[in-house]
């Protein structure tokens, strides 16, 4: 087929694109402006037009856009007015995995980090919503099996059309709730059926929601207090690992630091145990190293290490920063600064009073703007809200080497280059700790 995807600089996007295009079908795609994704794209031959354009819409079999592209989309427009099938990628999902055995994983978060540590451990293809740092992408592609380690996302409900063998669930907390009109029924009943869809459940029963189906749904159940024991955190080669002890299948060990690592880890162990032998999956698990953006260790000196991380969650971000903790003690530094820029209005200001707790513990907190993802501007007073810690507002940060500039108003406030320094968003701030901005 020929398929076109609007918005392919999109992670999601991009990943059923490369995947599409793996599987030999003929892909081209579009998105407003050019980024490193689709630069990648490019690399792979996919022809990426930006921005939006009816020309780019042609002979095609195929439109698929992301959650975000309105109706008036020229390309839209076009591929209708030509007779071809339009799909938002929800729908396009029951097209796309419908021939696969799908380990399909879902949650508010850790999806990215569970399905990358599943992919690790298990053989088959994989579309994950970040990129997994073992093979430098966030596609893999494997035609000896049917086998598809799959991150499914309840941001537009597409979750449910993943046609899951095992549905994998780490958390069912309320996110995204103006997809679902804020109705919690709605959202948690998206949940059931997600579950229900699948043969093969594994779930962590110590989630409130997910808590109150024991009764009624046939599953691997996990409870974390209780399964997983002996967690200590242990550096493998100056590399940070979570050492622990699942049930009665032995100890493990696992890149990065936390017990949500431990957590994510045992759900992809208990999965992937379905139909392999536990050695294999002890010994494959050692493969997985990290995904990008996920405690991603960016910059090292001997006085500071600066870290990138995707967290824009509140529980996220609290977990993460408690696992720097930890690592900090173990390297020795005495001292954290976070920068934070939040992700959405929304997610902001529905989430403020637990945002304000997460960083409990730091040294310094830098406030960046919000990323607002194309929401319309909304008043925070993050100076009133987050008064209780050592604050800068910022407007942006640069780095050059392990030196990180903190700048407002176009001047440099101070520059940043002893302790640990860790960055949080799901933004821009990426590019611009790394240095790439």
């Amino acid at each position: 087929m020929k398929i076109h995807f609007i918005g392919i600089g999109g992670i999601g996007i991009s990943g059923l694109a490369q995947y599409m295009h793996y599987k030999g079908h003929t892909v081209s795609g579009s998105d407003i402006s050019d980024t490193i994704i689709t630069k990648k794209l490019r690399d792979l031959g996919i022809k990426v037009t930006v921005s939006h354009n009816a020309d780019a819409i042609v002979d095609q079999d195929l439109v698929v856009h992301s959650a975000i592209i309105r109706p008036d989309n020229p390309e839209i427009i076009q591929a209708k007015e030509k007779g071809i099938e339009v799909l938002a990628r929800r729908e396009a999902l029951l097209q796309i995995l419908n021939t696969s055995k799908v380990y399909s994983v879902a949650g508010a978060h850790g999806k990215s980090t569970t399905t990358a540590i599943l992919t690790a451990i298990m053989e088959g293809s994989a579309i994950i919503g970040a990129e997994s740092k073992a093979f430098g992408s966030n596609v893999r592609y494997d035609e000896t099996n049917d086998i598809m380690l799959f991150e499914a996302d309840e941001s537009d409900g597409s979750f449910v059309n993943s046609n899951p063998h095992c549905a994998i669930v780490i958390n069912a907390e309320p996110e995204h709730m103006e997809y679902y009109d804020y109705n919690f029924e709605l959202f948690y009943e998206s949940y059931k059926t997600f579950i229900n869809s699948a043969k093969c459940r594994v779930l962590n029963a110590e989630d409130p929601f997910i808590a109150t189906l024991v009764d009624e749904i046939d599953a691997n159940w996990l409870y974390p207090s209780r399964d997983i024991k002996d967690i200590e955190f242990v550096l493998i080669g100056d590399e940070p690992h979570t050492r622990f002890t699942l049930r009665d299948l032995g100890s493990f060990d696992v890149w990065g630091f936390g017990k949500h690592i431990a957590l994510d880890a045992s759900l992809a162990i208990l999965a992937a145990h379905e139909s392999m032998e536990i050695e294999q999956i002890r010994k494959n698990l050692l493969k997985f190293k990290g995904i990008k953006k996920r405690f991603d260790i960016v910059g090292t000196q001997n006085n500071s290490v600066i870290i990138d991380d995707y967290g824009h969650h509140p529980t996220e971000i609290k977990a993460t920063f408690e696992s720097v903790k930890e690592y900090a003690q173990l390297k020795g530094f005495d001292r954290i600064t976070a920068i934070w820029q939040p992700h959405k209005y929304s997610r902001t200001i529905d989430n403020l009073e637990e945002f304000i707790k997460c960083f409990e513990g730091v040294a310094e907190l830098i406030i960046l703007p919000v990323w607002s993802a194309g929401e319309a501007p909304r008043e925070i007073d993050f100076k009133e809200k987050f008064k209780d810690y050592n604050l800068t507002m910022a407007d942006t940060i640069t780095r050059a080497n392990n030196n990180i500039s903190v700048i407002k108003d176009k001047e440099t406030l101070k520059t940043l280059n002893k302790g640990l320094i860790i960055g949080f968003g799901a933004g821009d701030i990426t590019y611009q700790i790394r240095g790439t901005a």
